[in-house]
């Protein structure tokens, strides 16, 4: 239910989204950061009516250097050195818990506004090894559960679901098409801060002439590269503030899940029914989802499960991370940003609900209901 004590989301921006080794490849994860967290710092004091007083700078991030992401880049932003930094590794749901967290603590009793958001740098991570054995990524599991690659896990979950080949071409190629739409429209101008003389999404309506063409990742498969995100660059970043500061998306309820190991791709179902369930309200009363699409199997099988259809145009209306790209711990706030675009900026009336939602590998999800207040 609706309560007076939940926080808003004032203002949210994000960067461009870049494939990894294009065109933000040269900027470390504060150059993507600061850039963001500053644009959102100055909208939020035009929608406030003053400068906020700060009290954290919460950032999610999955594969950065170290060195606690959210306090270097509060620092790099021009913050004054007493506002601290935390920095949250939910991986692909990274971004979305810090806005969660950051709702959390204010609605805890801490009046003072925090920004929130994600950022990775996929370009500029390190090599990693182990006894001298290099490695891609960490383990999301220990040695007894089920640790697949994300393009096996979507395969696996393909295979369980019976998700054919031409549903996930289809379900890509609906994805570009919206956001070329979207970006020829202009809907991701206002959300977007230019970096390194780059204002736009790099990976838009690249794929979707070759998606008919691309082998399957995988011998008597069905997922390509083609259903597949691509590995990208990018931050997003939000203010949000206490209940009645101005309008914006009020942080109704907040959820995150566990589920199988095994296909972590379905964990956004379970944790969209948990804040639903929190917050008393039914897949049909959400006017905006935000899912983060990771392979187009992933996403068809989380809609699959919410009794949604393939092609509802609730779901990533703008286009998905399939057309635009997904940097990792960056992506949950990205979904953040765009339901404040669809629903804020696009003048959606009070009472308009939303949902940003993600699976998370090693088998979680995470998601949020959120809801216009004028």
């Amino acid at each position: 239910m609706s309560s007076d004590r939940d926080p808003v989301i004032v203002s949210a921006r994000r960067t461009p989204i870049g494939t990894r080794g294009r065109g933000l490849a040269r900027l470390r994860l504060e150059d993507l950061a600061a850039p963001v967290i500053r644009v959102a710092l100055t909208d939020a004091e035009a929608a406030l009516g003053a400068a906020p007083t700060v009290a954290d700078v919460v950032l999610g991030n999955c594969t950065g250097p170290g060195g606690n992401a959210g306090r270097i880049a509060a620092l790099a932003a021009g913050l004054d050195v007493t506002i601290p930094g935390g920095t949250v590794d939910r991986q692909c749901g990274s971004g979305l818990a810090a806005v969660l967290d950051a709702t959390a603590a204010i609605r805890a009793g801490d009046p003072r506004p925090r920004v929130a958001g994600g950022v990775e740098s996929a370009s500029t991570a390190p090599e990693r090894s182990a006894d001298g054995i290099p490695y891609d990524r960490a383990p999301f599991t220990p040695a007894a559960f089920p640790d697949p690659g994300m393009p096996e896990a979507a395969q696996a979950l393909a295979a369980a679901d019976g998700i054919s080949r031409a549903r996930q071409d289809a379900h890509a190629a609906r994805s570009h098409r919206r956001a070329l739409a979207a970006r020829a429209g202009g809907r991701f101008t206002a959300e977007i801060v230019p970096l390194a003389g780059i204002g736009d999404d790099d990976a838009i309506g690249r794929a979707e002439p070759l998606l008919a063409r691309l082998p399957t990742l995988f011998p008597g498969g069905t997922v390509t590269a083609g259903t597949s995100t691509r590995i990208s660059d990018g931050a997003a970043a939000v203010v949000v503030a206490p209940a009645g500061s101005a309008p914006g998306l009020a942080v109704r309820a907040g959820a995150m899940v566990g589920c199988d190991p095994a296909l972590p791709g379905i964990g956004a179902a379970a944790a969209i029914r948990a804040a639903l369930d929190q917050f008393g309200a039914a897949v049909g009363d959400i006017a905006a989802f935000e899912i983060v699409e990771a392979f187009a199997a992933q996403s068809l099988a989380v809609l699959g499960r919410l009794g949604i259809a393939d092609d509802d145009e609730r779901v990533c209306a703008d286009g998905g991370a399939l057309a635009l790209g997904h940097p990792w711990g960056a992506s949950g706030a990205v979904a953040v940003v765009r339901l404040f675009s669809r629903l804020v900026r696009a003048g959606a009336p009070a009472g308009t609900l939303g949902i940003a939602a993600a699976s998370v590998g090693g088998g979680m999800g995470v998601a949020a209901v959120v809801e216009v207040v004028r």
